[in-house]
């Protein structure tokens, strides 16, 4: 598969350093450079979930780690938490318009992951056996 050179785009200029208080890369990729946001964002985009049906939707993520990062995309605004005035009552996770927000740069790094893994891992493998 060739790569293709996109030196060509038009990437805008940052206007912040990448100082960590001032820098809103750092700050967005913190939010959601994990694979378990964007596993759940992309969960969330069709329809709202329950906390069991995102446990189920993702299975090797553990209770723990699935609450801590639901807490942190509420923290962040892309995902709110409804809860239903049921017995015993319902919670559901939805995404926030800023969370739909994401959705198209999210997309669009999905594709490109799917494109370009094998090219990853060839050029892991390589890597590793000239370090031997």
């Amino acid at each position: 598969m060739s790569i293709p050179n996109n030196s060509h785009l038009d990437v805008p200029t940052l206007s912040q350093s990448f100082e960590a208080k001032n820098c809103p890369i750092r700050d967005v990729l913190d939010c959601i450079g994990d694979k378990w946001s964007t596993l759940i964002i992309t969960t969330l985009r069709e329809r709202p979930h329950r906390f069991g049906e995102l446990r189920r939707t993702i299975p090797d993520i553990s209770q723990r780690m699935l609450t801590q990062t639901l807490r942190d995309l509420q923290r962040d605004g892309l995902i709110s938490r409804h809860v239903e005035p049921t017995r015993p009552p319902s919670v559901e996770y939805r995404l926030t318009p800023l969370g739909q927000s994401l959705l198209t740069p999210l997309t669009a790094l999905i594709h490109w992951a799917d494109n370009y893994h094998e090219a990853i891992r060839i050029a892991r493998s390589s890597f590793d056996l000239e370090a031997i």
